[in-house]
């Protein structure tokens, strides 16, 4: 699996540079920890913004929130591709994935606030569209109902498979 893995990671990573040079992936290590609490922290304030904690709190919390998810993804997928997007060598996201026999998981893809908007989603999810497609398989993941995101999968042809409380599980296939 690790070598499929690979494989998704380097197309992926040519797909990057096709939109825009300056954009890469590389492997995320231990050293990235701060990067991928506060990148968990940017894409979940808003939603802890009516709780009427000290921000200090809300910051504890979510970094809490964060090593949890990191230790349930390790837990779950092993295996599982788990990149940074970087662009000029600064880290500006994260997509984690895992590659089995006939589904690719889209375990997350989370970008900062001020990078959304700019396509880099939308590359990285027709690529791995693109990529599925070659080996016959399904792309999977979940999202929650209310994520913007969902915009971009319908858009993309991807369907919902089953609503599972929290989260709608959709998948996309040639």
């Amino acid at each position: 699996m690790a070598a499929a893995a690979e494989r998704f990671a380097d197309r992926l990573a040519q797909a990057l540079v096709v939109h825009d040079a300056r954009l890469r992936l590389r492997e995320e290590t231990a050293q990235d920890a701060d990067f991928v609490i506060a990148l968990y922290a940017d894409t979940r304030w808003e939603e802890l913004r009516p709780v009427e904690w000290p921000e200090t709190a809300k910051r504890d919390f979510l970094a809490q929130q964060s090593r949890l998810q990191s230790a349930h993804y390790r837990e779950h997928y092993p295996g599982a591709e788990l990149l940074l997007i970087l662009r000029d060598e600064v880290p500006i996201g994260r997509l984690y994935l895992r590659a089995g026999a006939s589904e690719v998981r889209l375990m997350d893809i989370a970008l900062l606030g001020a990078e959304c908007g700019h396509g880099i989603g939308g590359v990285l999810v027709r690529a791995l569209q693109a990529q599925v497609q070659q080996q016959g398989q399904q792309l999977t993941l979940h999202v929650e109902p209310a994520n913007p995101a969902q915009r971009l999968y319908q858009r993309l042809g991807f369907r919902l498979i089953e609503n599972r409380g929290i989260y709608d599980f959709l998948g996309w296939s040639a």
